[in-house]
């Protein structure tokens, strides 16, 4: 006998993607593939990818931030991740408004600035960190851990080689620019990044400085940077066989079988509480349970009238479901429909809920040309193109575009009108303008 291995990594490019089949406690216990698609950098704290989100959005912010969390990882040690997760946000609401705060949610949860936080890790690795150092400063080629060692190596700064900045890196604001450069590698909220922090934030204001900040993580976690955003299409041949005793392979699949039979709920009928009460009858129970398991795999043909109404069941049975299951449960439906479709027959059609979607499918067929099926996405009156979909363009564009209505909101235009404004049809616009209303001179507010 022979059995396939479980789990197969491949390599693609600086990722790892992982395989693995998987056995859920559903009713019908499905066999299912997950795909999660592993960087091969480690987890990036969430602290720093939040200051880069702030840093896209102002240098003034950044610094702002910066000094409000100068020490809060070590509140990390205490609360639980949620919770950090909370105080990052509270602390960002101070600069942003609920817009940004949102967008800032949506960045965190694809992790879309962990890559910028790992290339400073990078830069820091090239240097290298002095041993033991868990914070470091680079002075003109000249490394320390010391804070009291800053103003020995000041002395002779500018007789040495001026470091290359990049463009990314965080620069405190200054008036000037031909000044010694210190280079603080150190992660943001720890304290030692504050002690450093305080000294060289002192001397940039008085203008003996450039301060460059980079972040540096001495001690990375043993966790993975799983990331989003990928689609991945499977097309996977096992080679990889492992010779067993038939003994096993029969306990084996006893134990798979008698997995898939614990399950509680099939169809309708509580096993678990039957076994109970008839013990004496757990054989033939455990054989209707596996009948009804299997009989719920079987993809049978549907007549031509029971497709009529099908996709109307569907949401009939997704908008009677409770808010908090609707989306769960949509999501099962459209990536199990063939399995699931003899079941959304027994439904019946919400006969309010079809008339108005039907009137919407007309207005959206005259208006948008817009054809029953058809999926699209619009943001601000703009049309997404959804055949290739990434969130990482979708964040840009809802930053560009809350820029551009905050740049309204501070004109003083009402949200009344806003929505008119979104509403002008955006294929007679083009690249010609009169005036940029996101630059920051704009803030005189119209009169009424």
């Amino acid at each position: 006998m022979a059995k396939a291995a479980n789990a197969v990594p491949l390599l693609l490019g600086s990722t790892t993607l992982w395989l693995s089949v998987l056995r859920f406690g559903t009713a019908s216990a499905p066999k299912a593939v997950t795909a999660h698609l592993a960087a091969k950098w480690p987890e990036t704290p969430l602290l720093l990818e939040a200051s880069e989100f702030m840093a896209e959005e102002s240098n003034d912010k950044f610094w702002q931030f910066l000094d409000t969390v100068k020490e809060l990882a070590i509140y990390k040690q205490t609360e639980s991740d949620y919770s950090y997760y909370n105080l990052i946000l509270k602390k960002a609401g101070q600069f942003l408004d609920n817009l940004h705060i949102n967008l800032l949610k949506f960045a965190l949860s694809i992790r879309a600035y962990s890559p910028a936080v790992q290339m400073f890790q990078q830069v820091a690795a090239d240097e290298p960190p002095p041993d033991g150092c868990d914070a470091f400063v680079v002075i003109h080629k000249k490394h320390t851990c010391k804070v009291n060692e800053i103003k020995k190596l000041l002395k002779k700064a500018t007789s040495r080689p001026r470091p290359y900045l990049f463009a990314r890196d965080h620069k405190f604001p200054t008036n000037k620019e031909n000044l010694p450069v210190i280079i603080l590698y150190a992660e943001m909220g720890t304290r030692s990044f504050g002690k450093f922090h305080t000294v060289l934030s002192e001397k940039a204001q008085n203008g003996e400085i450039l301060y460059v900040l980079r972040h540096y993580i001495q001690k990375s976690t043993s966790r993975k940077m799983y990331l989003s955003g990928y689609g991945v299409e499977l097309a996977i041949k096992s080679t990889e066989y492992k010779a067993l005793d038939d003994t096993q392979v029969k306990t084996v699949t006893n134990t798979a079988v008698e997995g898939e039979t614990e399950t509680n709920e099939v169809q309708g009928f509580l096993f678990g509480k039957l076994k109970e009460r008839y013990s004496d009858l757990r054989d033939n129970l455990t054989a209707f349970q596996k009948y009804l398991i299997d009989s719920s795999k079987e993809m049978t043909p549907l007549k031509v009238w029971e497709l009529q109404d099908l996709s109307f069941q569907a949401a009939s049975q997704i908008m009677a479901t409770p808010v908090y299951d609707a989306l769960k449960l949509m999501k099962d439906i459209s990536q199990n429909f063939p399995i699931k479709a003899r079941s959304l027959t027994r439904i019946s059609v919400n006969q309010h809920m079809k008339k108005e979607i039907q009137e919407n499918q007309e207005d959206l067929r005259s208006r948008f040309e817009i054809q029953p099926g058809d999926a699209c996405l619009y943001i601000n009156g703009l049309r997404v193109d959804i055949d290739a979909p990434d969130p990482f363009s979708i964040l840009d564009m809802l930053k560009l575009e809350g820029k551009i209505m905050n740049g309204l909101r501070n004109l003083g235009m009402s949200r009344e009108h806003m929505t008119e404004f979104l509403k002008l049809n955006s294929r007679v616009w083009n690249n010609n303008y009169i005036l940029d209303i996101r630059h920051s001179s704009i803030m005189r507010k119209l009169s009424h």
